[in-house]
């Protein structure tokens, strides 16, 4: 029995090792992210553009474009290649819980390229463009303020530079900053495990010392 008694006490330096384990990747991923990012750009508004922040990502940016609700606004592209896809997106700037979009794009031939309902911060998505063409987006406000907003493009972004390029806003933004997400998650449940571990463990410690 106190051969028991002595293993226990030893097993319960688990849980504080794997929650300690766990402190460090989620204190390495926020360094990770804050590297990438530093938190006065985070705090600050005026930087929190996703074109601001991952500047050279996209081949062009509209201005911002001001939407009062029930009213939309307009922007046009003009693509410079044929067979190749288009990436798009659309960010409300300084977005609020409730803010609901729809983005209907068309070509001046009126050909409908489709209708994307947007009610979080930002979308993206891509469009196979068979031929060269103007695209005319549409951005309806569907909620109850007034917003801003602001369209990005990029033209066969897999062959332009913008992924690939070692010194790439992908490569050195994007990438990190999912490096840093996947750990933090791992973090976290690293550290949970350890607390868990850690109170089984006092838990068996206490039984066995009743059972003395």
């Amino acid at each position: 029995m106190g051969f028991i008694f002595i293993i226990l006490i030893k097993m319960k330096k688990r849980g504080p090792v794997i929650g300690i384990i766990g402190l460090m990747l989620v204190v390495g991923s926020l360094s990770v992210m804050f590297s990438v990012f530093p938190a006065s750009n985070i705090t600050n508004r005026d930087d929190s553009s996703i074109p601001s922040m991952f500047e050279g990502m996209f081949s062009q940016v509209s201005d911002n474009i001001q939407i009062t609700p029930g009213e939309s606004g307009y922007f046009s592209y003009s693509t410079k290649s044929s067979d190749v896809p288009l990436l798009w997106g659309v960010q409300i700037i300084d977005y609020h819980d409730g803010d609901n979009l729809s983005i209907s794009i068309s070509n001046i031939y009126g050909d409908n390229y489709g209708v994307f309902p947007q009610d979080g911060p930002i979308i993206f998505e891509t469009l196979e463009i068979t031929k060269s063409d103007t695209l005319n987006f549409e951005i309806q406000n569907h909620g109850s303020r007034i917003i801003n907003v602001v369209v990005m493009l990029s033209e066969d972004p897999d062959n332009s530079g913008a992924l690939s390029s070692p010194n790439s806003p992908f490569m050195n933004k994007i990438l990190p900053l999912a490096i840093s997400g996947i750990l933090i998650i791992l973090g976290i449940i690293t550290l949970l495990i350890g607390v868990i571990i850690s109170l089984v463990d006092w838990k068996n410690i206490q039984n066995n010392k009743r059972n003395f």
